[in-house]
């Protein structure tokens, strides 16, 4: 008998990144590469961690549409449509606002294009990922601090875990490149080199194409670069995707040429181990810099104070806050 999850999957397949099996080799990845002198605990939640790869694309089922409307732009970072905004803002409401400001220009010089200049269908996944990021972040700070007074840190293990299974789920869906442009579902738009325009594009390159080639942590672990603290993890994921939409037309091109119907392409193959490699890197790093950060002293951002703070010098009064600026560097 199929479970819940399966049938989920199954009629939602449009909507998912990687599929359960490749969401669920980039999370065991990252908890595999973890260092020594890293979260090691996390270690022995790994089964959980994993288990928690999928679990953002069950929050986007039409029977909980309040939950389908905040989680569905979070999977998708779609730049071309918003390619005129000089500075992605690091506030999520910040973003909307941009945003708001920008389809109003549109809808005066085309139309068409401003219809698609919304929430939904730009995507919000950079701010899904420091989100979950900072969550985890300041789980670790208390776990430190139950750790040094002697606490029974079980659950905060548990909380800390959670948020990294989940994040992996972003790092994931960014990394793969149809998650990241208009061409998500079909090449939009002008179409000089024949590229499918059909939606199942999506689903061959991430899901059928995983599990042709029966992808697992062992194909791509060795992919994984040593670890590093992030001086700029919001920059970091907006890198993270940048790379990621750069393979949009290799992706095309591999489709065109039968590739992804061929589960002895090598270059199908590599992409996908690639792709599936940057995923775990990112949630790794990710999670040693909310490590290696939560054992410093309490620091604002470069605005100095609290961010919603009226008397703040970049306080914004259409969202009630200040946008964090990069983080502060450690003085030497």
């Amino acid at each position: 008998m199929r479970t819940l999850l399966t049938i989920l999957i199954l009629c939602t397949s449009s909507l998912y990144g990687w599929g359960l099996r490749g969401h669920q080799a980039i999370n065991r990845v990252a908890v595999m590469t973890i260092p020594d002198n890293g979260p090691v605990f996390l270690k022995q939640h790994e089964d959980w961690i994993v288990h928690l790869a999928i679990i953002p694309d069950t929050w986007r089922i039409p029977a909980e549409p309040t939950l389908k409307i905040i989680e569905d732009p979070n999977h998708g970072w779609f730049k071309e449509q918003f390619s005129e905004l000089k500075e992605i803002p690091r506030s999520r409401y910040e973003f909307v606002i941009a945003l708001y400001e920008l389809q109003k220009k549109q809808a005066v010089k085309d139309p068409e294009r401003a219809r698609l200049t919304n929430i939904r269908w730009t995507g919000t996944l950079p701010y899904a990922a420091q989100e979950e990021y900072e969550r985890m972040k300041a789980a670790m700070r208390r776990y430190r601090a139950m750790k040094s007074g002697g606490q029974d840190t079980t659950f905060v293990e548990r909380e800390i875990s959670a948020s990294m299974g989940r994040l992996g789920h972003y790092t994931g869906d960014g990394a793969q490149p149809l998650h990241d442009t208009i061409h998500h579902d079909g090449w939009a738009g002008e179409n000089p080199r024949d590229f499918t325009r059909e939606p199942r594009i999506h689903g061959r390159f991430e899901s059928q194409y995983v599990e042709m080639i029966e992808v697992k942590p062992e194909d791509f672990i060795k992919l994984v670069k040593s670890p590093k603290k992030l001086d700029d993890p919001f920059a970091a994921i907006l890198n993270h995707l940048n790379e990621a939409f750069s393979h949009v037309e290799e992706v095309y091109e591999l489709d065109k040429s039968g590739a992804l119907a061929d589960k002895d392409n090598e270059k199908a193959r590599m992409l996908v181990y690639e792709r599936l490699a940057a995923g775990s890197q990112l949630l790794r790093d990710l999670t040693y810099t909310a490590w290696v950060e939560s054992e410093q002293p309490f620091r604002f951002n470069r605005q100095g104070g609290n961010p919603i703070d009226p008397k703040g010098p970049l306080y914004n009064p259409a969202t009630g806050s200040a946008p964090p600026g990069p983080p502060v560097p450690e003085k030497q």
